[in-house]
C-alpha cells in the first residue's frame, strides 16, 4: 500500500526521506499559523521558536507538498523519521489532497498530516496566536539545534513562493522579521 505525507512547513524544502514522487497541492479547510512552540529545534526549552501548525478554517486552502512513498522499507524509514522529527506535533490526521481548485474529488485521498494541537494539556508547545508584532519578535531572537528561527521562516517563505503560493500569514510575518532585523541593525544590535 502506499503512503503520503503532506507537508506543509520545512517538509515541503526538506523531506529527509526517500520518495517516488513529490506533487505540489493543498488541503482544503485548513490555514497555515505560526502557533506551534519549537524546543528542539528552532528554539530551546527556555525561549522557543515558533513554527507552523494547521489550524481549522473553513473555506481555506493551505499548500504544500504531498509526498508517495511506496517501497516498503522506504515507508519504515521514512514513518521512523517522521516520528522522531515531528514529534511535538501531538496529532496526526488523515486529509485529501487536492492539486487542482476546480476539482471536487481529491488527487490523493487520506495524506498524512501532523499537526499540533491547540491543546495545552497534551501539547505542551502549542503557543497560540499573538499579535504580528511579538510573533516576528520571538522569531528574530530564537534559536535552536537546527539553527536561527527566522530561517525557518524565510525558508518556508521561499518554498512556498517556488511552487507558486504566497501566503499572506506568511508573507507578513518575514516582512515584520526583516523590519525588525533592519532595526536592529540600524541600532548597532546584533543580527
Amino acid at each position: 500500500m502506499v503512503m503520503w505525507v503532506f507537508g506543509y512547513g520545512s517538509l515541503i524544502w526538506k523531506a529527509g526521506f526517500n520518495y517516488d514522487d513529490r506533487v505540489v497541492g493543498f488541503i482544503r479547510n485548513y490555514r497555515r499559523v505560526f502557533y506551534q512552540g519549537s524546543t528542539d529545534h528552532r528554539g530551546t526549552p527556555e525561549f522557543p521558536g515558533r513554527t507552523v501548525t494547521l489550524e481549522p478554517a473553513e473555506g481555506e486552502v493551505c499548500w504544500g507538498a504531498a509526498y508517495r512513498i511506496s517501497n516498503e522499507e522506504d515507508k519504515r524509514t521514512a514513518i521512523t523519521y517522521l516520528e522522531v522529527r515531528e514529534k511535538q506535533y501531538d496529532q496526526k490526521a488523515y486529509l485529501d489532497f487536492f492539486t487542482d481548485p476546480a476539482a471536487i474529488t481529491p488527487a490523493v485521498c487520506g495524506v498524512t498530516v501532523y499537526i499540533g494541537s491547540p491543546d495545552k494539556k497534551i501539547n505542551q508547545n502549542y503557543l497560540g496566536p499573538a499579535p504580528l508584532e511579538d510573533i516576528a519578535r520571538q522569531i528574530v531572537l530564537a534559536e535552536g539545534p537546527s539553527g536561527p528561527n527566522r530561517d525557518y521562516l524565510f525558508q518556508l517563505e521561499k518554498a512556498l513562493l517556488q511552487i507558486g503560493c504566497e501566503d499572506k500569514h506568511v508573507k507578513d510575518l518575514a516582512d515584520e522579521v526583516r523590519r525588525l532585523l533592519s532595526e536592529r541593525k540600524l541600532k548597532g544590535e546584533e543580527v
